[in-house]
């Protein structure tokens, strides 16, 4: 089932940075469509909650050295 997770990061600091976030975490494995959101420091993701989960996204963003601050589901 598809669905809505929404990341609050830390403060972004540069553009390179949101595609470095959007490139990694479209790429993982579930993923099905992702958007960064500069000026808001969020990430929309839609996913499979079959192959993944809100926080393995989290852990994403986690392990390219930035700060997810709240995570949100909507079904």
């Amino acid at each position: 089932m598809t669905k809505k997770a929404v990341l609050q990061l830390g403060a972004l600091t540069c553009p390179s940075c949101m595609q470095k976030i959007e490139n990694a975490v479209k790429n993982h494995d579930g993923v099905e469509n992702v958007k960064v959101l500069f000026n808001a420091s969020k990430v929309k993701a839609d996913f499979n909650d079959e192959q993944t989960s809100a926080e393995a996204l989290a852990d994403v963003v986690t392990k390219l050295g930035y700060t997810v601050e709240k995570v949100k589901v909507k079904a």
